[in-house]
């Protein structure tokens, strides 16, 4: 059984739709990041950064294997299971490239920018003008990517996309006002948003923890 840690948020969403996609039964373990529940000790025991998502992966016959970090979590399952991830050859390292490029720039960019142009009391134009540029590059390499093929890695469904999904849907609504002018010239994006989206695991995944 695996002991899923977990919040709302574009991270612990990825791990949420992995496990649907796999079909999986697992618990969900709410870390309430409001009432800084990410500090207890308990937590901070599985989770050293003190960040979701994290799992405990329990059974009978072995020991509990515990992940932090969400980029290790998705290969974790993906090899454990032979699943959302090429067994070899170009298919599989381009899922690392892109679940790495999420983790190190999609990831942190969209965030920072998000804490800059929404969260902050305090703005900075210098601030929001350097994220909002690098939001926008790393959009268009998306867009470029998936002008060429179906999905992130090639022509099949793996856990880049799921690593990349939760950031840029949650960019459309949340980063509007810095991103509109962006995301309105992206196609391909938006094709590959709904792809996505209308996957039924998709659909489950994002309404984990249920608040």
């Amino acid at each position: 059984m695996i002991n899923l840690y977990t919040w709302a948020t574009p991270n612990g969403r990825k791990i949420s739709i992995m496990l649907e996609e796999l079909g999986l039964d697992y618990a969900v373990s709410p870390v309430d990041l409001g009432k800084r529940e990410q500090f207890s000790a308990h937590f901070s025991a599985i989770s050293p950064n003190h960040k979701i998502p994290a799992i405990v992966d329990t059974s009978p016959d072995s020991d509990a294997v515990v992940i932090f970090e969400s980029g290790a979590i998705l290969t974790y399952l993906a090899e454990k299971h032979g699943q959302l991830l090429a067994q070899q050859g170009q298919a599989r390292y381009s899922a690392f490239e892109w679940l790495h490029w999420q983790t190190s720039a999609l990831g942190p960019m969209l965030g920072q920018l998000g804490f800059f142009a929404v969260r902050s009391e305090e703005k900075s134009a210098l601030a929001i003008a350097r994220f909002t540029e690098e939001a926008d590059r790393l959009l268009s390499v998306m867009e470029k990517q998936l002008s060429i093929h179906a999905y992130l890695a090639g022509a099949d469904y793996s856990i880049a996309d799921i690593a990349c999904y939760p950031w840029v849907l949650a960019a459309t609504p949340y980063l509007n006002d810095v991103l509109e002018q962006s995301l309105a010239t992206k196609p391909a994006l938006h094709r590959w948003l709904q792809l996505v989206g209308e996957r039924p695991a998709v659909k489950r995944g994002m309404a984990v923890p249920a608040l």
